[in-house]
């Protein structure tokens, strides 16, 4: 089958379309034929030798997908030849076909593209996770997620708002700040306009808001801290600005805050199936309805896999970038 492969850990110039031979299927996991994949930032830290897959995971990048079912393992239940079908999958997605645990998979609604299906788990997914599960975030509270015109602060807004919470983004041109707005944010921040605490401040009248979604790091510790409210949340996804930063311990005390540190890449098949159960039962009625889906930025041919992972490196999409497999 095609695949991207990887020459060497390097710049996007080392991704390149060759042949591969097809993944082989377990009990418990589905084949995909792979239309459309996916394109996210922790692809571009593995083609950089960053971030290798779990042990045992294909070497081929990828961790979401969508297509059809071509091949169903002997214990899996409630999957058919012939289903459409999105999964989220620890790697092997820049791919023709790819495996899937069957509990990682979900059904794509009538509603939902191929290309809005492939740029859906991971995000949907993991903005679930931090905010619904850890966080537990609730009706009527407040969120802020920095890059908001991410997949994952495109996500956010969209399942945040649904769940009638308040949604504060930040984003880095005022273009992005007013497509956030559209999209359904209650206040979008221009972070290259000035510090983001003060105008968080004003926005929530000097109370702050209780959750954080981050995946910025280091760079943003101290001000997020100062932007939660008393018995804020901030949970850390990512660290494109720094590994370290010190924390003011006594406002953690004070103000009753929690810190969760959460990856979904490395967690069990039996984590993620729970996790897509949970999201089913709350937000499948939304994303059956069409209510939930992912902006798509670009679809872009699989064999030029360098500009996508160029396009987000220079952070210029809003929304989703996703691969094309004919």
């Amino acid at each position: 089958m095609k695949a991207v492969i990887v020459e060497k850990p390097g710049d996007e110039n080392t991704l390149k379309l060759g042949e591969v031979p097809e993944p082989a299927i377990k009990p418990d996991e589905i084949m995909i034929r792979v239309r459309d994949a996916g394109v996210n930032r922790a692809d571009l830290l593995q083609r950089q030798g960053f971030y290798p897959p779990p042990p045992g995971v294909s070497e081929i990048i990828g961790m979401e997908v969508a297509g059809e079912v071509v091949a169903v393992g002997g214990a899996v239940n409630g999957w058919q030849i012939g289903n459409r079908a999105m999964a989220l999958i620890p790697g092997g997605g820049y791919a023709e076909k790819a495996v899937a645990h069957y509990g990682s998979a979900m059904k794509i609604p009538a509603l939902l593209s191929l290309e809005e299906a492939a740029g859906l788990p991971e995000v949907f997914l993991t903005v679930f996770l931090n905010f619904f599960m850890l966080a537990g975030i609730k009706r009527g509270e407040t969120a802020l997620i920095h890059g908001g015109g991410s997949g994952i602060g495109t996500a956010s807004i969209q399942l945040l708002k649904e769940a009638g919470v308040r949604v504060i983004v930040t984003a880095g041109t005022d273009e992005k700040c007013e497509q956030c707005r559209q999209l359904g944010a209650d206040v979008a921040i221009n972070y290259k306009s000035g510090p983001f605490v003060a105008a968080v401040m004003a926005a929530t009248d000097g109370r702050g808001v209780d959750v954080i979604l981050d995946s910025i790091g280091g760079a943003y510790l101290a001000p997020n801290i100062e932007s939660l409210a008393q018995g804020g949340r901030l949970v850390l996804i990512g660290l494109m600005n720094g590994m370290r930063a010190e924390l003011d311990l006594v406002a953690v005390l004070r103000r009753h805050l929690k810190i969760f540190g959460s990856t979904l890449r490395n967690r069990s098949a039996s984590e993620k199936a729970q996790i897509v159960a949970a999201f089913l039962e709350q937000f499948g009625a939304a994303l059956s309805a069409g209510r939930l889906r992912p902006p798509i930025y670009k679809v872009i041919p699989a064999a030029d896999a360098p500009t996508a992972h160029r396009m987000m490196q220079a952070s210029e999409h809003f929304g989703k970038i996703v691969l094309k497999f004919e």
